[in-house]
């Protein structure tokens, strides 16, 4: 068994290490100063946490009043540059964690792994084909996204990675002295050149640097980790099931939104979504280059000495002549597997630039194919050709587009463009103004006739033509990048069906939808609500009812295979009715919508919109999917991966696998036990959603009486936090606001929820929760039994007691209290801050009895650990940041430059030192 007493002391070795390594850097770059002014700031944070002396903490906020530049600087960076090394230190554990598991010889196998969930799937007694059947209908998309942007710099990511490398080198046990020497150097050098990088953007992301970012991770591990996979898959079910025979679909893919959210982001023109398709081009097939080029060099079978199939040796009899020139041609004859990679190569390298290149990844999945099967002929039995057979996986998942990518946009744009279409063509002056029924019949009978509305010789508005342009271009897409570059439209803030149906004008405009004088229809885009709002979440089921119940949509959900994703926004409904009350609309209107296309006999897929953090749904991937109705994992799992969490689980290799792995397993064994569930119909007790439904609505009372019924609590909000202050970070293309827009509706989630993280007091991930469940448990007796049940055996309910769990153990009043200070009027600062301690004091109470804890996350006393680690040293950058910003916003205009870089350099220790952005 694995020792996990010496397991945890291996991290605890490792940021030893590493600390130390930081305070020699400290000690040559500052001085012994320096370094004795972080140890004392370090020592006296840790002691306060441990026994709150009020004589302490008077000399602490002296020492960090009375810095100055440059040494306070170097503070702030020294403990900054901790939390990126603490941060390393805890993936290499991870990765040590599953090594250790993979080399146990006692049968061990590593909780929440492929081999966990085939080795429970088989202990079930599920038959072959029960199995083959759950693993056809499996499937997992995760999207990555742009929002909130990375805050760490690509520069200071490599850097991570190679220390993280090294780190790795040293668990070898046949290391010798010497290599252990410059093993040491090595990770001195690298530490040293983190602390000499600039870890801050001196100018915003463009919406092509974004892409780049993205790009990233396909290029450094998903492009290897996806068919790995997918092949570990295949291998466990043949250990488990050797007399079977199976076959693993490509039920795992990536997609992207980055350069094609146009939501809010005036920067994503068409022009650049298509620059963006270009680069997702260009690296699928340099990476397939690399690829060819490899396997080549081990492909030297000679016709002397092995048998070729005859349909591969004609290929490349004709082929040569006419895809090669002749210096280009393999210079030994006999190398038939040489001379047709030679082909295959030259034709990925002309793709898109000539008519020697392939048309399509079909055509190069023909041709790696038929290399397969002429080498398995002479291949000795039972062992795979594992290269050649990943490259097709990879060829399969990535094709020419390498991720598919979303296009989103707000409904109020397409209204807008509708609205001008129809009013130049007289069909109605007025649109916008039309009741909802009016609506629909003007759009049904728009997309009933075939002729179009569009009057090419008409001179629209700006914002029309550019909503028109986006259209085309998806149309032009399809041609140049195959029909998988774009699949799904997303529309933010759906409202009514009308916003369904008005996008699918659009695209019948633009010839992706057709209707020909037969009634048969094409529909080349699928058209997906996202529903955000709590009040949307209430409206979907009959909005997608009413769009059921007409032929014509019925007629595009036919041509889509009777298919439709759903979207669901997790960030502002959060926003606008609090953590607990928006988990709960969200999972019951997938369970109304679910049950109500069933009765259309219509497949959902719902598409999670969730963010990094815990206040706009985040959390542990295997968690998040499990905390789903059971009976809609069997429609299929589409989440967003947001870009604070890529480098957190995609940056290495094993992390990226193991996350995805997790994500898998958890899919695979809950979907198989759903299946078997889903004949009786029966996955929760009633008394269950009705005790949610009544602590839901207690705790969006107590949630919108402080955010909408306190005619402070914006004034408070951005002055206890350093919201005006986020701005400035560089992080995303992104403006803060939509419209730019102060309203506290158009102000984005992402923001309210990282200024509210700074702060540390987080009321998006937990507040009002307190307040809903001591309500019922205190309704009755048994209610707090009926919690605690619910706790035990409730998926969904466990996963948001857990993260709730999380949010307080995160937030931290005592730290939360200093950014009093920037609030004016002090008389109600105090005011909404003792409501807010009250309820977070309210809520930790209620956690404890349900979960039956002493103490929060006992239940995983790694995560604990780790929380605990970090906040000693997360403290003084957050005084550290009052400090600095009640100096910025005295000073306003005349501030220098360098207190606004401090203040964005605390912004970002703080980010990760709790490992969240927004």
């Amino acid at each position: 068994m694995i020792d996990v007493t010496d397991s945890h002391l291996q991290l605890r070795n490792d940021v030893k290490k590493l600390g130390n390594i930081l305070g020699e850097i400290l000690v040559h770059h500052g001085g012994i100063d320096l370094f004795n002014k972080v140890e004392l700031i370090r020592d006296s944070t840790k002691n306060l946490r441990k026994n709150h002396d009020e004589d302490l903490y008077k000399k602490l906020k002296e020492e960090i009043q009375t810095l100055q530049p440059p040494v306070r600087q170097n503070v702030i960076r020294a403990f900054s540059v901790y939390f990126h090394l603490v941060n390393i230190a805890e993936q290499n554990h991870r990765i040590r964690r599953r090594r250790q598991y993979q080399i146990q010889e006692n049968g061990v196998i590593q909780p929440v792994s492929i081999e966990s969930a085939v080795a429970a799937i088989k202990e079930h007694g599920f038959s072959e084909e029960y199995v083959q059947k759950v693993i056809d209908d499996l499937s997992i998309e995760l999207i990555i996204t742009a929002h909130p942007t990375e805050a760490t710099k690509r520069t200071v990511l490599e850097i991570q990675k190679r220390i993280s490398y090294i780190l790795q080198q040293f668990d070898n046990p046949t290391l010798t002295q010497k290599e252990r020497e410059a093993l040491d150097e090595d990770l001195y050098n690298e530490v040293t050149a983190l602390w000499q990088t600039d870890e801050l953007r001196h100018r915003k992301p463009t919406v092509i640097d974004e892409v780049k970012n993205g790009l990233y991770y396909f290029d450094q591990t998903l492009f290897d980790a996806l068919p790995d996979i997918h092949q570990e898959l295949e291998d466990k079910l043949e250990e488990y099931y050797p007399d079977a025979k199976w076959s693993v679909p490509n039920f795992l893919h990536f997609g992207s939104w980055i350069g094609g959210d146009r939501d809010g982001n005036p920067n994503v023109t068409p022009e650049i979504t298509w620059e963006t398709l270009k680069l997702q081009r260009d690296l699928v097939l340099k990476k397939y280059e690399q690829s060819v080029v490899d396997i080549m060099k081990r492909f030297s079978h000679s016709t002397y000495r092995v048998a070729v199939n005859d349909d591969l040796a004609k290929s490349v009899e004709l082929e040569e002549s006419l895809y090669l020139n002749d210096d280009e041609l393999w210079p030994v004859e006999s190398e038939v597997y040489r001379r047709k990679f030679a082909i295959v190569l030259k034709r990925i390298r002309e793709v898109g630039k000539s008519d020697k290149g392939y048309n399509n990844a079909e055509e190069l999945l023909d041709d790696l194919i038929l290399i397969k099967k002429s080498a398995e002929k002479h291949q000795p039995s039972g062992r795979k050709l594992r290269l050649v057979r990943k490259l097709i996986r990879q060829v399969e998942l990535f094709g020419f587009h390498l991720a598919t990518l979303d296009i989103r946009n707000h409904s109020g744009e397409h209204e807008s463009a509708i609205a001008e279409l129809l009013k130049v063509v007289n069909i109605t002056e007025d649109y916008k103004s039309l009741p909802e029924e009016e609506k629909l019949k003007i759009l049904e009978s728009v997309l009933t006739e075939p002729r179009p509305v569009l009057l090419l010789e008409e001179d629209y508005s700006k914002e029309t033509r550019e909503v028109l342009k986006v259209f085309n271009m998806i149309k032009q897409a399809h041609k140049e990048f195959g029909t998988r570059s774009i699949q799904v439209y997303l529309i933010s803030m759906t409202q009514a069906s009308s916003d369904l149906l008005e996008v699918l004008v659009l695209a019948k405009e633009a010839g992706i939808y057709r209707l020909y004088a037969d009634g048969k229809v094409e529909s080349g885009l699928n058209v997906a609500p996202l529903l955000e709002t709590v009040d949307d979440l209430i409206a979907g089921p009959a909005i997608m009812k009413t769009l059921f119940e007409m032929d014509v949509y019925r007629n595009h959900i036919n041509e889509r295979g009777d298919h439709q994703e759903i979207m669901l926004g997790y960030s502002d409904g959060s926003k606008d009715g609090g953590t607990l009350t928006a988990n709960w609309k969200l999972f019951k209107a997938q369970q109304e919508i679910h049950d109500m296309a069933k009765e259309f006999n219509i497949g959902l897929k719902f598409f999670h919109g969730r963010g990094g953090s815990l206040g706009r749904g985040g959390g542990p991937l295997n968690r998040s999917i499990l905390s789903q109705p059971a009976e809609t994992l069997n429609d299929g799992v589409k989440i967003t991966e947001q870009g604070e969490v890529l480098s957190s689980r995609y940056l290495l290799r094993d992390i990226a696998y193991r996350n995805l792995e997790q994500a898998a397993s958890a899919l695979l064994e809950a979907s198989a036990k759903v299946s078997k569930n889903s004949e009786q119909g029966h996955f929760r007790e009633k008394s269950w959603e009705e005790a949610l439904e009544e602590v839901s609505k207690k705790a969006l009372a107590k949630y919108q009486s402080l955010v909408f019924g306190d005619k402070d609590f914006l004034t408070y909000f951005n002055q206890a936090t350093p919201l005006k202050e986020l701005g400035a970070l560089n992080i995303g293309s992104r403006p803060m606001s939509r419209k730019n827009s102060q309203r506290f509706e158009d102000l984005r989630a992402i923001p309210w929820v990282f200024a509210w993280t700074q702060s540390r007091q987080m009321i998006p991930a937990w507040y009002a929760a307190g307040t809903g469940l001591e309500a019922f448990t205190s309704a009755s007796k048994d209610n707090l039994a009926l919690l605690q049940t619910m706790y035990k055996k409730w998926p969904f309910f466990q996963s948001t007691i857990n993260n709730l769990q999380m949010a307080l153990v995160k937030a931290d009043l005592t730290a939360a209290r200093e950014y009093l200070q920037l609030v004016q009027d002090k008389e109600m600062g105090e005011r909404i801050f003792n409501d807010i301690s009250d309820e977070y004091h309210r809520t930790r109470n209620v956690l404890l009895e349900i979960t039956g804890n002493k103490e929060l996350l006992e239940h995983t006393p790694a995560i604990k650990e780790s929380v605990q680690r970090r906040n000693p040293y997360v403290d003084p950058l957050n005084f550290l940041q009052v400090d600095l910003i009640k100096k910025l916003r005295e000073l306003e205009d005349d501030a220098p430059d360098e207190l606004l870089t401090e203040v964005l350099l605390t912004i970002s220790g703080v980010a990760a030192g709790l490992v969240n952005t927004g």
